[in-house]
């Protein structure tokens, strides 16, 4: 049996699945798997180790006869045809669960940096513009005790809810379902997305991916918004309009936006996003932690060996398929 990785990984991973499996990877770290080599590596793949750059349509499927199992490191699946990958009797394996802390640190380190302008201020420095101190200096706008929005409270916006309660700040959240414990648990309110937006200082998306979600923030929900407010996306792009939401920017109906994805990835240093002073920007890292990427790849490599030896993923997109 053979099985394609489509990014470099450390040899560990590699070695797990050569134990049960011939493997073909990807060289290089950094830039995708070609179209063509994906198509050419998959004529007789049993198994596709993917990530959130990869897109995985029906064109892959129709070139891979002998697919037994496709596993993604993320906890995201947009990127695969999962309906077709069901209708073929294909299980699909992604890692929830490890990333949520490091994922909860990150946007709330973007949240903080763009509150407080940690990337303008180090600019100020290294472009030799801090001549002396001055009173309204770089100010940025307070965290503590303000009002904080998330869309989406599942197991990442549960641990930003934690981090946001040890800076006494109001907790407000939408979500698809109440969830009472966590309310109780962290002393936060339930709202519809229009309250939350009208009342939050800081707003996190942090909603999946879905057909529901598709650019479910945009000029509307910007202008409800109030005119000091940040936004903070750790995400998926494609669930704000970001044209919109530039414009936003400009306009100053948001005082800033802290940004870990993109609708379109990766951005080029010529994106409007780059030009404008009052974002901080990143390139996908939320869960880029050493510890966190390694257990999200051995899960993914582990979800590839049960579905190689046609026994239970052990995290399946797509259960309807699971032996």
């Amino acid at each position: 049996m053979k099985a394609v990785i489509t990014r470099k990984m450390p040899d560990s991973i590699v070695a797990l699945l050569a134990e049960c499996c011939d493997v073909y990877m990807w060289p290089d770290e950094h830039e995708p798997i070609s179209r063509h080599m994906l198509m050419e590596q998959m004529a007789d793949a049993d198994a596709l180790f993917t990530n959130v750059t990869d897109r995985i349509d029906r064109e892959v499927l129709d070139a891979a006869p002998r697919l037994k199992v496709i596993s993604t490191m993320a906890v995201g699946f947009n990127n695969i045809d999962v309906a077709e990958a069901t209708r073929r009797g294909i299980p699909v394996g992604h890692t929830p669960e490890v990333l949520t802390e490091a994922v909860a640190d990150l946007t709330f380190a973007l949240l903080l940096a763009t509150a407080r302008r940690v990337v303008e201020a180090m600019a100020f420095i290294r472009e030799d513009k801090w001549k002396a101190w001055g009173p309204m200096l770089l100010t940025g706008q307070t965290v503590h005790g303000a009002t904080l929005g998330i869309i989406g409270m599942g197991r990442i916006g549960e641990g930003v809810a934690r981090r946001a309660r040890g800076l006494g700040m109001n907790i407000l959240y939408c979500n698809r379902s109440r969830k009472e414990a966590a309310e109780r648990a962290l002393e936060a309110a339930y709202c519809h997305l229009d309250e939350l937006l009208k009342r939050s200082d800081y707003v996190v998306m942090l909603a999946p991916s879905t057909k529901e979600t598709t650019r479910m923030i945009g000029a509307r929900e910007f202008s409800l918004m109030k005119p000091n407010a940040i936004f903070i996306n750790t995400a998926r792009g494609t669930n704000v309009d970001e044209a919109a939401m530039i414009e936003a920017l400009k306009a100053g109906q948001l005082r800033g936006a802290g940004l870990d994805v993109f609708e379109t990835e990766p951005i080029r240093p010529d994106h409007p996003l780059c030009a404008l002073d009052n974002v901080v920007l990143l390139p996908h890292i939320g869960s880029a932690t050493v510890e966190t990427r390694l257990k999200m790849a051995e899960i993914a490599a582990l979800n590839i060996i049960a579905g190689l030896k046609n026994e239970p993923l052990p995290y399946i997109v797509n259960p309807e398929v699971n032996v």
